[in-house]
């Protein structure tokens, strides 16, 4: 197949680059904006027509969740219209597009894991973006499989992981939210969860994906410093209210994966275990 994949230096787009090379039956194209514009239409038909894409990895996406606020033209364009032209331009070659999408679209009042059957309730204009471009897609491509993801991080990019180092090296004292609840998703993880997907068939649905576990920002944090290392820096717990932001954020927002495991024999790793992974993959490349 020729698989197109879209935003592919960013933090799951570099991941799933990397593991190309395990798949060379496979033909992949990869863009960022420097190659194609998903935000205009008739370049996204002209191009997926003219490399004869038969498969699109929408990895491509508005995430700066604060700005989104106030910056809502720009993150309905990405998040929204965008996807959509991906969907309608794949569904006119009869194939299929994996979109990825997130647990925002749930205001985590929740107190067990979010199913795919829960009822979205996107507080923020982030959340309502990415919620009106699962709309968009499954409506213009039959075959279109959502996956949602969250607190995606990375070797690659800007993430909470590598923030959490800088800031445990730079500072004697960090305050860091214990009031929210989730699970850190590994990107590297996520990408090899992906390939499995296609390999498999892609099959039209809503999934949830991220590591198992569950944990707050702060023993994230913990975490971060401990395999690291770094153990100059005291990191206090502190109440969402004491670190205002422009976005609402799901106060819980555990995703229950059992959907996504039963129907492609995934093996999830643990959160902790793959951060320790990419932590020491971070420190080679530092000392590289």
């Amino acid at each position: 197949m020729k698989i197109l994949i879209t935003g592919c230096n960013g933090q799951l787009g570099s991941e799933i680059r990397l593991l190309e090379p395990l798949y060379p039956h496979h033909t992949f194209v990869n863009t960022d904006i420097e190659e194609l514009d998903i935000t205009n239409q008739l370049a996204v038909e002209d191009f997926v027509n003219r490399h004869g894409i038969d498969g699109i990895v929408n990895c491509a996406a508005f995430t700066a969740v604060d700005k989104a606020e106030e910056e809502k033209e720009l993150c309905t364009t990405l998040n929204t219209v965008a996807p959509s032209f991906l969907a309608a331009a794949i569904h006119k070659r009869k194939g299929w597009l994996i979109h990825i999408s997130t647990d925002y679209v749930f205001n985590g009042q929740h107190n067990q894991p979010y199913c795919e059957e829960d009822t979205p309730c996107p507080d923020s204009v982030y959340g309502n973006t990415k919620l009106a471009g699962e709309l968009g897609v499954t409506k213009f491509c039959p075959r279109t499989l959502i996956i949602r993801t969250a607190w995606l991080y990375s070797r690659f990019g800007h993430n909470f992981v590598k923030t959490m180092m800088r800031l445990g090296k730079e500072r004697d004292r960090l305050g860091v939210v214990f009031d929210q609840t989730g699970t850190p998703t590994c990107a590297a993880d996520l990408a090899r969860a992906i390939l499995s997907i296609i390999e498999q068939g892609v099959r039209p649905g809503v999934y949830h994906y991220s590591n198992e576990g569950v944990t707050s920002w702060y023993d994230f944090a913990l975490a971060v410093h401990r395999l690291s290392g770094i153990d100059t820096c005291e990191v206090s717990p502190i109440h969402t209210s004491e670190y205002p932001t422009a976005a609402t954020r799901p106060a819980y927002s555990v995703l229950d994966k059992t959907k996504i495991k039963r129907d492609f024999g995934l093996r999830i790793p643990h959160w902790e275990a793959s951060l320790a992974e990419t932590i020491r993959q971070i420190k080679q490349e530092e000392q590289s």
